[in-house]
């Protein structure tokens, strides 16, 4: 961070990276809780893990890239590489902090009879068994990679893996790379119950090691053979040329190939493997001094301990929520004549998002709906939208589809669906050249009573149905004219975009979002220098553009109350004497994946409440299409506000984001326990509960 701010002339700001490292680092303390549930901590170590690649592939490979370029341009940029080094800093006392819960973690699992075991320990029974498994299952997916001095094998390896590098010593030394085929075997080898109670798992990749002799055996002669783990993570970025004549699809399929030969931004490597053999791989693998060389311990791709199975009692993860039927949507046969009578509001995962699949499914067969759009940012690999998308344009029905085909890491999954829906008849619009389009819309034309009907779907997640299980997001189903006109008019602008368009009630990026937030603060704003109660409150992924912050920091020395629930990166600094002193912020971080995005500005009483697709990031607000809309049911608005204030109650997993970044749990003191995530889930039970037994 900068010096600390004490005027606005001295504005600070935490850098974006070090923010989001500090997230990752509240992800490593639900591993470390002991509150948690025992397979539910090391299923926090797959997701720190998963989290970490990505922040590699994308915000490390981008500040390594402005370092690189500052050298090329003979330009001087301290900061950049200052900051670079600060990050390296801290990813390697992350490091320490994950080794050291893991090899607890591994205590506690013998504790309930579950040993990770390595093959060697394992009885005479078990290695017979393991002997024929690597024989019958593994050996078939052994390819490996002789090197040799004078090739750079860098481009040779998949940054989605993991690998062995390898040392045969004898008359003379030869080097080669081994992958652990986890894309095609469980990595977890779960060895048959012998006669005691103990359950162990064994890790394919100490299988691979353990059988390694047999691997290279028939081909090379050798004394002595070892291997150690190495994994290599790569700039997730891509380029794309501007021949014309190539259509997008073949253009994002290149780039996806260019991704693959991206140079690595990160090496990670048993911190076990001797130091010859350590100088070997670098040369081997090209890497150069500021690559981020990092040791760590015997098991890389920890992200697959995000599926690590429960060989034990039920207790050692989380007792399942059943997913909350809506009595709104129950109480007709018709999803359409439930949001005629009223604006519907779903919050998953405590929702089905069986409704949302149903609301797309009586589309695709209901003869009196003519059209269907809708935006594709993320969907399941079988998707069973998709497969009703696909039976409406069967069923003789329009059907359009906005397929965002640059949705980061899902760019080859909806390249196959934009070619699949096209194949099915479907009018597929694959985006605009500078904007990504993040909307969450979908709109339902239906004939009713000789006129045009318009039902409308608007929500802060996408339509996949895995994630709608672990993130937590709003879907709002309406029938409201001017909004489902409105949303109608959004399709409009992602296929005509030069035409001018308003939006009465909708904030579209990058049309009237950034200008209606600015505007809800300094509405706040006005009203405290009139000495009215002033507050806003807002819940976000990222909190990172500096307008808004500079902003809300100009809202806070007048006197408005700002309360902010971040889940990952934030720049704004809280807390500060005379100048953030009025913003308060926290994060939660539990069991399910806080996503949605909110604001509720006071309005002099009368409460705006606005659900959205946009984070608080500039390339959120000025280059995406995002859509939020207002909550104007009084009964859902008081929900919203409702969910959002036990959040702020929550004195298990909500911690203090302050000016130190420290990540402090917010402490209980003398109020009851609210753990919110489960309160809210009491919360939407009783809601559901009470409106059945009312309507």
């Amino acid at each position: 961070m900068h010096s600390v701010p004490h005027t606005s002339t001295n504005i600070s700001y935490f850098a974006k990276e070090l923010s989001w490292l500090s997230f990752n680092e509240r992800v490593l303390q639900e591993a470390k809780d002991q509150n948690n549930p025992l397979i539910e901590r090391l299923r926090f170590l797959g997701i720190f893990s998963n989290n970490l690649d990505e922040f590699f592939r994308v915000r490390v490979a981008d500040l390594k890239r402005k370092v690189l370029l500052n050298s090329l341009s003979d330009a001087h940029f301290d900061a950049d590489e200052e900051l670079l080094n600060q990050v390296n800093k801290k990813v390697l006392s992350l490091g320490k902090k994950f080794n050291h819960i893991h090899h607890h973690l591994l205590d506690d699992l013998d504790k309930q009879n579950i040993h990770i075991s390595q093959p060697e320990s394992l009885s005479t029974f078990h290695q017979e068994w393991l002997e024929d498994f690597f024989n019958d299952q593994v050996l078939q997916h052994m390819s490996p990679m002789l090197l040799s001095e004078s090739k750079d094998y860098s481009s040779n390896i998949n940054d989605a893996m993991t690998y062995l590098f390898i040392h045969m010593s004898g008359e003379k030394s030869q080097y080669a790379l081994l992958e652990i085929p986890t894309d095609r075997l469980d990595r977890f080898v779960i060895l048959p119950t012998e006669k005691s109670r103990h359950k162990s798992i064994v890790m394919l990749d100490d299988v691979v090691s353990y059988y390694l002799a047999d691997v290279f055996k028939s081909f090379v002669k050798f004394d002595k053979i070892e291997g150690y783990s190495i994994k290599l993570t790569r700039d997730a970025e891509y380029n794309l040329d501007n021949e014309i004549e190539e259509g997008l699809l073949d253009k994002m399929s290149k780039g996806l190939k260019q991704r693959l030969y991206a140079e690595p931004v990160r090496m990670v490597y048993d911190q076990a493997m001797p130091d010859e053999m350590l100088k070997v791989l670098k040369k081997r693998l090209g890497a150069s001094q500021q690559d981020a060389l990092i040791p760590g311990g015997r098991y890389r791709n920890f992200r697959d301990f995000i599926s690590f199975p429960n060989v034990g009692r039920k207790h050692l993860e989380n007792k399942p929520l059943k997913p909350l039927i809506s009595s709104a949507f129950a109480k007709h046969n018709s999803v359409f004549k439930a949001i005629s009578e009223r604006d519907i509001l779903l919050y998953y995962p405590y929702h089905t998002f069986n409704h949302m699949l149903e609301y797309v499914r009586q589309a695709a067969y209901d003869p009196k709906v003519t059209q269907i759009k809708i935006n594709i940012y993320r969907v399941a690999s079988r998707s069973r939208l998709v497969s009703s998308l696909i039976n409406a344009a069967k069923n003789g029905k329009k059907v359009t589809v906005m397929v965002e085909l640059k949705a980061r890491f899902d760019e080859q999954n909806n390249i196959e669906w934009a070619k699949v829906l096209s194949e099915a008849g479907i009018k597929v619009l694959v985006g605009l050249p500078a904007l990504k389009v993040h909307s969450k819309l979908c709109v339902i034309h239906r004939k009713e009573k000789g006129k045009i009907v318009k039902y409308a779907h608007i929500g802060t997640g996408n339509f996949h149905e895995k994630t709608a299980r672990i993130y937590t997001d709003f879907s709002l189903f309406t029938k409201h004219n001017e909004i489902c006109d409105e949303c109608d008019e959004v399709f409009r602008f992602i296929e005509t975009s030069y035409r001018p368009f308003t939006f009465k009630h909708l904030q579209i990026s990058p049309l009237n979002a950034r200008e209606r937030i600015c505007q809800g603060i300094e509405n706040e704003i006005l009203a405290a220098k009139n000495g009215k109660f002033a507050q806003i409150t807002i819940k976000v992924n990222n909190l990172v553009d500096k307008q808004l912050i500079d902003l809300l920091y100009s809202a806070s020395r007048q006197g408005v109350k700002i309360r902010i629930i971040v889940r990952g990166m934030c720049a704004l600094v809280p807390g500060l004497p005379q100048f953030s002193d009025n913003i308060t912020i926290i994060s939660i971080v539990d069991r399910f994946l806080e996503h949605p995005r909110v604001m509720v500005f006071e309005n002099q009483g009368d409460q705006q409440v606005y659900i959205s697709s946009a984070d608080w990031m500039t390339r959120n607000l000025d280059h995406r299409v995002e859509a939020g809309v207002p909550i104007l049911d009084k009964d859902l608005k008081q929900l919203v506000i409702n969910i959002l204030e036990l959040q702020f109650k929550d004195c298990c997993k909500a911690r203090i984001i302050d000016a130190e970044q420290q990540n402090k749990y917010v402490p209980r003191g003398n109020r009851k326990k609210v753990r919110s995530q489960i309160a809210i889930y009491e919360l939407l039970s009783k809601w559901e509960n009470d409106y059945a037994q009312h309507t």
